[in-house]
Protein backbone atom coordinates (compact mmCIF):
# COMPACT_ATOMS: atom_id res chain seq x y z
CA UNK A 1 0.00 0.00 0.00
CA UNK A 2 1.52 3.30 -1.06
CA UNK A 3 1.50 6.07 1.50
CA UNK A 4 -0.21 9.17 0.16
CA UNK A 5 1.66 12.39 0.91
CA UNK A 6 -0.32 15.65 0.73
CA UNK A 7 0.83 17.90 -2.11
CA UNK A 8 1.77 20.79 0.17
CA UNK A 9 4.16 18.54 2.11
CA UNK A 10 5.69 16.64 -0.79
CA UNK A 11 8.14 19.36 -1.89
CA UNK A 12 9.10 20.10 1.70
CA UNK A 13 9.91 16.46 2.47
CA UNK A 14 11.67 16.03 -0.87
CA UNK A 15 13.98 18.95 -0.13
CA UNK A 16 14.56 17.84 3.43
CA UNK A 17 15.31 14.25 2.44
CA UNK A 18 17.77 15.14 -0.31
CA UNK A 19 19.61 17.55 1.96
CA UNK A 20 19.62 14.84 4.64
CA UNK A 21 21.07 12.35 2.16
CA UNK A 22 23.76 14.88 1.29
CA UNK A 23 24.44 15.34 4.99
CA UNK A 24 24.50 11.56 5.42
CA UNK A 25 27.08 11.28 2.64
CA UNK A 26 29.32 13.68 4.52
CA UNK A 27 28.71 11.91 7.82
CA UNK A 28 29.39 8.46 6.36
CA UNK A 29 32.67 9.77 4.99
CA UNK A 30 33.32 11.37 8.38
CA UNK A 31 32.60 8.13 10.21
CA UNK A 32 34.86 6.17 7.90
CA UNK A 33 37.68 8.66 8.26
CA UNK A 34 37.20 8.89 12.03
CA UNK A 35 37.22 5.13 12.34
CA UNK A 36 40.33 4.97 10.18
CA UNK A 37 41.97 7.61 12.38
CA UNK A 38 41.30 5.62 15.55
CA UNK A 39 42.57 2.45 13.89
CA UNK A 40 45.77 4.21 12.79
CA UNK A 41 46.33 5.65 16.26
CA UNK A 42 45.61 2.40 18.09
CA UNK A 43 47.91 0.47 15.72
CA UNK A 44 50.79 2.95 16.00
CA UNK A 45 50.56 3.49 19.77
CA UNK A 46 50.88 1.29 22.80
CA UNK A 47 47.61 0.43 24.54
CA UNK A 48 48.55 2.74 27.40
CA UNK A 49 49.27 5.73 25.14
CA UNK A 50 46.10 5.12 23.14
CA UNK A 51 44.24 5.15 26.44
CA UNK A 52 45.80 8.56 27.20
CA UNK A 53 44.59 9.82 23.81
CA UNK A 54 41.05 8.42 24.28
CA UNK A 55 40.80 9.90 27.77
CA UNK A 56 42.10 13.30 26.63
CA UNK A 57 39.80 13.41 23.60
CA UNK A 58 36.74 12.55 25.70
CA UNK A 59 37.67 15.22 28.25
CA UNK A 60 38.30 17.83 25.56
CA UNK A 61 34.96 17.02 23.91
CA UNK A 62 33.01 17.59 27.12
CA UNK A 63 34.88 20.80 27.96
CA UNK A 64 34.51 22.08 24.37
CA UNK A 65 30.75 21.76 24.71
CA UNK A 66 30.97 23.78 27.93
CA UNK A 67 33.02 26.36 26.04
CA UNK A 68 30.20 26.63 23.50
CA UNK A 69 27.97 28.16 26.22
CA UNK A 70 24.94 26.72 24.44
CA UNK A 71 25.58 28.84 21.35
CA UNK A 72 25.68 26.06 18.71
CA UNK A 73 22.09 25.13 19.56
CA UNK A 74 21.05 28.73 20.22
CA UNK A 75 22.03 29.94 16.76
CA UNK A 76 20.21 27.03 15.10
CA UNK A 77 17.07 28.23 16.83
CA UNK A 78 17.53 32.01 16.88
CA UNK A 79 18.64 32.58 13.27
CA UNK A 80 15.45 31.09 11.73
CA UNK A 81 13.27 32.43 14.56
CA UNK A 82 14.51 36.00 14.14
CA UNK A 83 14.55 35.72 10.36
CA UNK A 84 10.91 34.58 10.32
CA UNK A 85 10.11 37.63 12.47
CA UNK A 86 11.81 39.84 9.86
CA UNK A 87 14.67 40.96 12.14
CA UNK A 88 17.73 40.05 10.05
CA UNK A 89 19.96 42.50 11.93
CA UNK A 90 19.23 40.77 15.23
CA UNK A 91 19.97 37.40 13.61
CA UNK A 92 23.32 38.71 12.35
CA UNK A 93 24.25 40.08 15.79
CA UNK A 94 23.25 36.78 17.40
CA UNK A 95 25.70 34.94 15.12
CA UNK A 96 28.50 37.41 15.91
CA UNK A 97 27.83 37.32 19.66
CA UNK A 98 27.84 33.54 19.68
CA UNK A 99 31.30 33.52 18.13
CA UNK A 100 32.63 35.97 20.73
CA UNK A 101 31.20 33.99 23.65
CA UNK A 102 32.62 30.72 22.31
CA UNK A 103 36.13 32.13 21.88
CA UNK A 104 36.21 33.75 25.33
CA UNK A 105 34.80 30.71 27.11
CA UNK A 106 37.14 28.36 25.24
CA UNK A 107 40.21 30.32 26.33
CA UNK A 108 39.04 30.57 29.94
CA UNK A 109 38.26 26.85 30.25
CA UNK A 110 41.53 25.78 28.61
CA UNK A 111 43.61 27.99 30.91
CA UNK A 112 41.61 26.87 33.95
CA UNK A 113 42.20 23.21 33.11
CA UNK A 114 45.97 23.78 32.77
CA UNK A 115 46.18 25.66 36.07
CA UNK A 116 44.07 23.08 37.89
CA UNK A 117 46.19 20.18 36.65
CA UNK A 118 49.44 22.02 37.42
CA UNK A 119 48.37 22.75 40.99
CA UNK A 120 47.02 19.24 41.53
CA UNK A 121 50.23 17.59 40.34
CA UNK A 122 52.30 20.01 42.40
CA UNK A 123 50.52 19.07 45.63
CA UNK A 124 49.60 15.47 44.81
CA UNK A 125 52.35 13.98 42.60
CA UNK A 126 51.40 10.85 40.62
CA UNK A 127 53.40 8.13 38.93
CA UNK A 128 51.52 8.64 35.66
CA UNK A 129 51.98 11.61 33.35
CA UNK A 130 49.51 14.50 33.31
CA UNK A 131 50.44 15.57 29.79
CA UNK A 132 47.21 14.18 28.33
CA UNK A 133 45.32 16.79 30.35
CA UNK A 134 47.44 19.55 28.81
CA UNK A 135 46.95 18.00 25.37
CA UNK A 136 43.20 18.09 25.95
CA UNK A 137 43.45 21.79 26.84
CA UNK A 138 44.93 22.56 23.42
CA UNK A 139 41.88 20.95 21.76
CA UNK A 140 39.14 22.76 23.70
CA UNK A 141 38.94 26.04 21.77
CA UNK A 142 39.33 24.55 18.25
CA UNK A 143 36.66 21.93 18.97
CA UNK A 144 34.28 24.49 20.50
CA UNK A 145 34.68 26.92 17.62
CA UNK A 146 34.35 24.15 15.03
CA UNK A 147 31.03 23.11 16.59
CA UNK A 148 29.73 26.67 16.70
CA UNK A 149 30.82 27.52 13.15
CA UNK A 150 29.13 24.37 11.85
CA UNK A 151 25.84 25.29 13.54
CA UNK A 152 26.00 28.94 12.45
CA UNK A 153 26.58 28.01 8.82
CA UNK A 154 23.83 25.37 8.83
CA UNK A 155 21.42 27.90 10.33
CA UNK A 156 22.21 30.18 7.37
CA UNK A 157 21.52 27.43 4.84
CA UNK A 158 25.06 26.18 4.18
CA UNK A 159 25.84 22.48 4.40
CA UNK A 160 29.16 21.92 2.64
CA UNK A 161 30.96 24.91 4.16
CA UNK A 162 29.59 23.90 7.55
CA UNK A 163 30.73 20.28 7.52
CA UNK A 164 33.55 19.65 5.04
CA UNK A 165 36.49 21.44 6.77
CA UNK A 166 36.00 19.73 10.14
CA UNK A 167 34.30 16.50 9.18
CA UNK A 168 36.28 15.65 6.05
CA UNK A 169 39.49 17.63 5.62
CA UNK A 170 40.56 17.47 9.27
CA UNK A 171 39.89 13.76 9.44
CA UNK A 172 41.96 13.18 6.31
CA UNK A 173 44.84 15.33 7.54
CA UNK A 174 45.14 13.73 10.99
CA UNK A 175 45.70 10.06 10.05
CA UNK A 176 47.82 11.15 7.08
CA UNK A 177 50.07 13.12 9.41
CA UNK A 178 50.27 10.27 11.92
CA UNK A 179 51.20 7.75 9.21
CA UNK A 180 53.75 10.14 7.71
CA UNK A 181 55.42 10.60 11.09
CA UNK A 182 55.28 6.87 11.79
CA UNK A 183 56.99 6.13 8.46
CA UNK A 184 59.80 8.43 9.61
CA UNK A 185 60.15 6.47 12.83
CA UNK A 186 58.27 9.01 14.98
CA UNK A 187 55.75 7.27 17.25
CA UNK A 188 53.30 9.70 18.83
CA UNK A 189 52.31 9.55 22.45
CA UNK A 190 48.72 10.20 23.49
CA UNK A 191 49.40 13.87 24.37
CA UNK A 192 51.34 14.33 21.11
CA UNK A 193 48.33 13.09 19.14
CA UNK A 194 46.03 15.50 20.98
CA UNK A 195 48.24 18.50 20.22
CA UNK A 196 48.60 17.45 16.59
CA UNK A 197 44.81 17.16 16.37
CA UNK A 198 44.42 20.67 17.77
CA UNK A 199 46.93 22.17 15.34
CA UNK A 200 45.35 20.56 12.28
CA UNK A 201 41.81 21.48 13.35
CA UNK A 202 42.89 25.10 13.84
CA UNK A 203 44.16 25.14 10.27
CA UNK A 204 40.82 23.80 9.03
CA UNK A 205 38.99 26.55 10.93
CA UNK A 206 41.04 29.20 9.15
CA UNK A 207 40.10 27.60 5.82
CA UNK A 208 36.42 27.43 6.82
CA UNK A 209 36.36 31.08 7.89
CA UNK A 210 37.91 32.21 4.61
CA UNK A 211 35.45 30.13 2.59
CA UNK A 212 32.44 31.37 4.57
CA UNK A 213 33.42 35.03 4.23
CA UNK A 214 33.78 34.64 0.46
CA UNK A 215 30.22 33.29 0.27
CA UNK A 216 28.71 36.02 2.44
CA UNK A 217 27.99 33.94 5.54
CA UNK A 218 28.29 35.44 9.02
CA UNK A 219 30.93 33.88 11.27
CA UNK A 220 33.05 36.81 12.33
CA UNK A 221 33.05 37.90 15.98
CA UNK A 222 32.28 41.55 16.62
CA UNK A 223 32.81 43.92 19.50
CA UNK A 224 29.94 45.39 21.47
CA UNK A 225 27.30 42.76 20.65
CA UNK A 226 27.76 40.02 23.26
CA UNK A 227 26.65 41.95 26.38
CA UNK A 228 23.27 42.96 24.97
CA UNK A 229 22.82 39.55 23.37
CA UNK A 230 23.49 37.75 26.64
CA UNK A 231 21.08 40.03 28.49
CA UNK A 232 18.33 39.09 26.04
CA UNK A 233 19.12 35.46 25.34
CA UNK A 234 21.37 34.40 28.21
CA UNK A 235 18.50 32.63 29.95
CA UNK A 236 17.87 30.16 27.16
CA UNK A 237 21.61 29.90 26.45
CA UNK A 238 22.24 28.57 29.94
CA UNK A 239 19.63 25.87 29.53
CA UNK A 240 20.83 25.04 26.03
CA UNK A 241 24.36 24.74 27.43
CA UNK A 242 23.17 22.45 30.19
CA UNK A 243 21.30 20.29 27.69
CA UNK A 244 24.33 20.07 25.41
CA UNK A 245 26.59 19.21 28.34
CA UNK A 246 24.26 16.47 29.48
CA UNK A 247 24.10 14.92 26.01
CA UNK A 248 27.86 15.15 25.57
CA UNK A 249 28.49 13.74 29.03
CA UNK A 250 26.19 10.84 28.17
CA UNK A 251 28.46 10.09 25.21
CA UNK A 252 31.86 10.77 26.79
CA UNK A 253 31.75 10.70 30.59
CA UNK A 254 31.75 6.88 30.59
CA UNK A 255 35.18 6.83 28.97
CA UNK A 256 36.53 9.26 31.56
CA UNK A 257 34.90 7.35 34.43
CA UNK A 258 36.26 4.00 33.26
CA UNK A 259 39.73 5.52 32.94
CA UNK A 260 39.58 6.93 36.47
CA UNK A 261 38.00 3.90 38.17
CA UNK A 262 39.65 1.06 36.24
CA UNK A 263 42.62 1.83 33.97
CA UNK A 264 43.43 3.62 30.73
CA UNK A 265 43.57 0.36 28.75
CA UNK A 266 39.93 -0.32 29.66
CA UNK A 267 39.14 3.30 28.82
CA UNK A 268 40.57 2.78 25.34
CA UNK A 269 38.55 -0.41 24.81
CA UNK A 270 35.32 1.26 26.00
CA UNK A 271 36.11 4.30 23.85
CA UNK A 272 36.39 2.15 20.72
CA UNK A 273 33.18 0.27 21.50
CA UNK A 274 31.23 3.49 22.12
CA UNK A 275 32.58 5.22 19.02
CA UNK A 276 31.70 2.14 16.97
CA UNK A 277 28.18 2.02 18.44
CA UNK A 278 27.81 5.68 17.51
CA UNK A 279 27.91 4.70 13.83
CA UNK A 280 24.30 3.57 14.28
CA UNK A 281 23.14 7.15 14.69
CA UNK A 282 24.81 8.45 11.54
CA UNK A 283 21.63 8.99 9.56
CA UNK A 284 19.69 10.25 12.57
CA UNK A 285 22.42 12.80 13.24
CA UNK A 286 22.72 13.70 9.57
CA UNK A 287 18.97 14.34 9.40
CA UNK A 288 19.02 16.43 12.58
CA UNK A 289 21.73 18.64 11.09
CA UNK A 290 19.32 19.52 8.31
CA UNK A 291 15.94 19.61 10.04
CA UNK A 292 16.86 21.55 13.20
CA UNK A 293 16.50 25.01 11.60
CA UNK A 294 13.53 23.76 9.54
CA UNK A 295 11.67 22.68 12.68
CA UNK A 296 12.43 26.01 14.34
CA UNK A 297 11.23 27.93 11.29
CA UNK A 298 7.94 26.07 10.82
CA UNK A 299 7.12 25.74 14.52
CA UNK A 300 7.59 29.46 15.23
CA UNK A 301 5.57 30.24 12.10
CA UNK A 302 2.73 28.08 13.45
CA UNK A 303 3.03 25.54 10.62
CA UNK A 304 2.56 22.43 12.76
CA UNK A 305 1.70 20.07 9.87
CA UNK A 306 5.02 20.82 8.20
CA UNK A 307 6.91 20.52 11.49
CA UNK A 308 5.26 17.15 12.16
CA UNK A 309 5.99 15.91 8.65
CA UNK A 310 9.66 16.81 8.92
CA UNK A 311 9.88 15.14 12.33
CA UNK A 312 8.20 11.97 11.11
CA UNK A 313 10.52 11.74 8.11
CA UNK A 314 13.53 12.03 10.41
CA UNK A 315 12.44 9.32 12.82
CA UNK A 316 11.45 6.80 10.15
CA UNK A 317 14.58 7.17 8.02
CA UNK A 318 16.90 7.23 11.02
CA UNK A 319 15.42 4.11 12.61
CA UNK A 320 15.67 1.97 9.46
CA UNK A 321 19.35 2.86 9.09
CA UNK A 322 20.07 2.27 12.80
CA UNK A 323 18.34 -1.11 12.81
CA UNK A 324 20.42 -2.34 9.88
CA UNK A 325 23.65 -1.25 11.55
CA UNK A 326 22.62 -2.79 14.88
CA UNK A 327 22.05 -6.11 13.14
CA UNK A 328 25.56 -5.93 11.69
CA UNK A 329 27.06 -5.16 15.09
CA UNK A 330 25.20 -8.04 16.70
CA UNK A 331 26.45 -10.51 14.11
CA UNK A 332 29.95 -9.25 13.36
CA UNK A 333 30.79 -6.79 16.14
CA UNK A 334 33.84 -8.70 17.38
CA UNK A 335 35.32 -8.72 13.88
CA UNK A 336 34.65 -5.00 13.46
CA UNK A 337 36.31 -4.16 16.77
CA UNK A 338 39.33 -6.31 15.88
CA UNK A 339 40.34 -3.65 13.35
CA UNK A 340 41.67 -1.69 16.31
CA UNK A 341 43.78 -4.68 17.31
CA UNK A 342 43.08 -8.31 18.35
CA UNK A 343 42.61 -7.43 22.02
CA UNK A 344 39.75 -5.01 21.29
CA UNK A 345 37.51 -7.79 19.92
CA UNK A 346 36.55 -8.69 23.49
CA UNK A 347 34.45 -5.53 23.61
CA UNK A 348 31.60 -7.18 21.61
CA UNK A 349 29.16 -7.32 24.53
CA UNK A 350 29.88 -3.70 25.44
CA UNK A 351 29.27 -2.73 21.80
CA UNK A 352 25.92 -4.55 21.66
CA UNK A 353 24.68 -3.10 24.94
CA UNK A 354 25.58 0.45 23.97
CA UNK A 355 24.12 -0.04 20.49
CA UNK A 356 20.80 -1.26 21.86
CA UNK A 357 20.50 1.89 23.95
CA UNK A 358 21.28 4.06 20.93
CA UNK A 359 18.66 2.17 18.91
CA UNK A 360 16.07 3.87 21.12
CA UNK A 361 17.50 7.23 20.08
CA UNK A 362 16.46 6.42 16.54
CA UNK A 363 13.10 4.89 17.51
CA UNK A 364 12.06 7.98 19.46
CA UNK A 365 13.25 10.31 16.70
CA UNK A 366 14.65 13.85 16.96
CA UNK A 367 13.01 14.55 20.33
CA UNK A 368 16.00 16.47 21.69
CA UNK A 369 16.13 18.75 18.65
CA UNK A 370 12.37 19.34 18.80
CA UNK A 371 12.56 20.38 22.46
CA UNK A 372 15.57 22.64 21.87
CA UNK A 373 14.11 24.30 18.79
CA UNK A 374 10.66 24.95 20.28
CA UNK A 375 11.60 26.61 23.56
CA UNK A 376 11.54 23.58 25.87
CA UNK A 377 15.25 23.43 26.59
CA UNK A 378 14.69 23.66 30.35
CA UNK A 379 12.41 20.62 30.36
CA UNK A 380 14.91 18.69 28.25
CA UNK A 381 17.78 19.45 30.60
CA UNK A 382 15.74 18.51 33.66
CA UNK A 383 14.22 15.29 32.31
CA UNK A 384 17.13 13.91 30.31
CA UNK A 385 19.71 15.20 32.79
CA UNK A 386 18.02 13.71 35.85
CA UNK A 387 17.66 10.27 34.29
CA UNK A 388 21.16 10.14 32.79
CA UNK A 389 22.57 11.55 36.05
CA UNK A 390 21.02 8.67 37.98
CA UNK A 391 22.50 6.30 35.43
CA UNK A 392 25.91 7.87 36.00
CA UNK A 393 25.59 7.28 39.75
CA UNK A 394 24.67 3.67 39.08
CA UNK A 395 27.80 3.35 36.95
CA UNK A 396 29.96 4.60 39.81
CA UNK A 397 28.46 1.95 42.06
CA UNK A 398 28.75 -1.01 39.70
CA UNK A 399 31.93 -0.35 37.68
CA UNK A 400 34.24 -1.65 40.47
CA UNK A 401 32.38 -4.99 40.40
CA UNK A 402 31.17 -5.38 36.82
CA UNK A 403 33.73 -3.28 34.95
CA UNK A 404 33.02 -1.96 31.47
CA UNK A 405 30.07 -4.33 30.96
CA UNK A 406 28.40 -2.77 33.99
CA UNK A 407 29.12 0.72 32.67
CA UNK A 408 27.56 -0.16 29.31
CA UNK A 409 24.49 -1.77 30.89
CA UNK A 410 23.79 1.27 33.07
CA UNK A 411 24.24 3.59 30.08
CA UNK A 412 21.84 1.51 27.98
CA UNK A 413 19.12 1.43 30.65
CA UNK A 414 19.33 5.14 31.43
CA UNK A 415 19.29 6.09 27.75
CA UNK A 416 16.19 3.98 26.99
CA UNK A 417 14.23 5.51 29.87
CA UNK A 418 15.40 9.05 29.08
CA UNK A 419 14.55 8.85 25.37
CA UNK A 420 11.08 7.49 26.05
CA UNK A 421 10.47 10.26 28.61
CA UNK A 422 11.43 13.17 26.35
CA UNK A 423 9.55 11.69 23.39
CA UNK A 424 6.42 11.50 25.53
CA UNK A 425 6.97 15.14 26.61
CA UNK A 426 7.17 16.23 22.97
CA UNK A 427 3.90 14.53 22.17
CA UNK A 428 1.97 15.77 25.21
CA UNK A 429 3.36 19.29 25.68
CA UNK A 430 4.63 20.43 22.27
CA UNK A 431 2.15 18.67 20.01
CA UNK A 432 4.77 16.92 17.86
CA UNK A 433 5.11 13.14 17.90
CA UNK A 434 8.81 12.47 17.35
CA UNK A 435 8.57 8.68 17.52
CA UNK A 436 8.05 6.15 14.75
CA UNK A 437 4.30 6.67 15.23
CA UNK A 438 4.69 10.32 14.22
CA UNK A 439 3.79 9.52 10.62
CA UNK A 440 0.23 8.82 11.80
CA UNK A 441 0.01 12.26 13.40
CA UNK A 442 0.61 14.21 10.18
CA UNK A 443 -3.02 14.11 9.03
CA UNK A 444 -4.38 15.21 12.40
CA UNK A 445 -1.82 18.00 12.98
CA UNK A 446 -3.33 21.48 12.70
CA UNK A 447 -1.57 24.78 12.16
CA UNK A 448 -1.85 27.38 14.91
CA UNK A 449 -2.00 31.15 14.85
CA UNK A 450 1.11 33.13 15.77
CA UNK A 451 1.51 36.59 17.27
Amino acid sequence: MRLSIPADLSALLHTGMWRSIGSLGIKVATAGLTYFTYVVLSRTMTADEYGHFAFGLALATVLAIAAGVGQPTAILRLWPQLSVAGDKLAALKAAQAGSVLTILAGLVIAVTLCLTVFLWVSFFPTTDTANHFYGAAFLILPMALAEYNSSALRAQGSLWSALVPRDILWRIALPAAVLALFSLGIVLSGPDALVLSAALLSGMLVLQFWSAMRRGYVLNPARGVSARYWKQWGGISRWLLLGALIETAALNADVILVGLMLNLESSGLYFNAFRTAGLMTLFTFAIELVIAPMIAQHFHAGEMRKAQAITAMGSAAGFVFSLLVFTAFFGWGDWILSFFGPSYAEGWLVLVLLSFGLLFDAATGPSKIVMMMTGHERAYAMIFGAIMGLGFLVQILIIPTYGIVGAATANMGARIIAQLAIALWCRQRIGLDTSLLGILAIRTATDRATD
